[in-house]
């Protein structure tokens, strides 16, 4: 604010007036000169500016654990909906082993946008049992000695003789095996009704397969239980069994389960009666699934 003007004509009004007006012009002259001090003092302190930044000086976002691998092979990100439970049925593994991988203390509460990894970790193979050796060169000399490392410890022997250690060979590191015998699981059926609903891969991941109340749901080939309960939404009481490191069966719908989690089961063993938890009708949902993905059982059950 110019307060320059006003006050010099209130100056030149002192010299013009009586006193009684010289008074009044006074306290205006006062007034002004308040008025632009305060002015001054209001330019002279800028408003506090809020700091939103973080220590490196950009924005303080949180991101949801595990972001920086989202997008990478045997990995996860979490959507709306998802559960630990569903996660781990489509990616072929068993859902206790997805929670140890991704060290989660509770299975139930995931954040959207979390990445999970849902394949093994990756362990470099050790080099095997095979001594490792290593020689010093013969810097002649009596009483000095050469020291060979090996697998059982330190050798002293004696130089002035060329006997120099051979570095023994280190095998190369053996690759695991792909699921030995993977693609030979040989099935059978899981339940002796009629199919009423075949495969869809949009609608029906699995097939539908007859049946009254209480008859036996068998294990469709020797496995182990990766999972038994009712926390998949869509299936009601479910046990799934992982036969190897390709294949997966599921069998939905049941009645009662008579097998528990972590439970090695044999082909034909009966590990359910079948029901209508969570369908409109008594019947077994049975699904196969390779490598996480469901495919049509119809292509790996005996022909009736």
């Amino acid at each position: 604010m110019n307060t320059t003007l006003p006050v010099t004509v209130a100056r030149g009004l002192l010299h013009q007036h009586s006193n009684t007006n010289r008074l009044l012009i006074s306290g205006l002259l006062a007034a002004l000169l308040v008025t632009a001090g305060c002015s001054t003092r209001r330019l002279a302190q800028p408003a506090p500016v809020e700091d939103r930044t973080g220590a490196a000086g950009t924005l303080d976002i949180k991101q949801p654990p595990g972001a920086e691998n989202a997008g990478k092979p045997g990995y996860y990100t979490v959507r709306p909906g998802d559960t630990l439970f569903r996660i781990a049925l489509d990616s072929g593994q068993n859902w206790r082993d997805v929670q140890a991988w991704n060290n989660l203390p509770n299975a139930n509460a995931l954040e959207v946008g979390q990445v999970l990894r849902v394949a093994p970790p990756v362990v470099s193979p050790m080099t095997g049992a095979a001594p490792v050796t290593a020689a010093t060169s013969a810097v002649g000399g009596t009483g000095v000695t050469a020291n060979a490392v090996t697998s059982t410890g330190v050798v002293s022997r004696p130089l002035g003789t060329s006997t120099a250690v051979a570095a023994a060979p280190v095998p190369a590191p053996s690759t695991a095996p792909e699921s030995a015998g993977a693609d030979d699981v040989s099935f059978v059926w899981p339940a002796q009704g009629t199919v009423i609903a075949g495969f869809d891969e949009a609608k029906n991941k699995g097939v539908a397969i007859a049946g009254r109340v209480g008859d036996p749901v068998i294990a469709a080939a020797d496995g182990r239980v990766v999972y038994a309960g009712a926390g998949l939404r869509g299936y009601g009481n479910l046990i799934i069994l992982k036969h190897n490191n390709t294949f997966l069966t599921a069998y939905a719908h049941n009645q009662a389960l008579l097998v528990r989690e972590d439970q090695a089961v044999r082909q034909g063993q009966k590990i359910a009666e079948m029901g209508s938890s969570d369908a409109d009708r008594v019947k077994l949902h049975f699904e196969v699934r390779r490598l996480g993905k469901p495919v049509d059982p119809m292509g790996y059950l005996p022909k009736r």
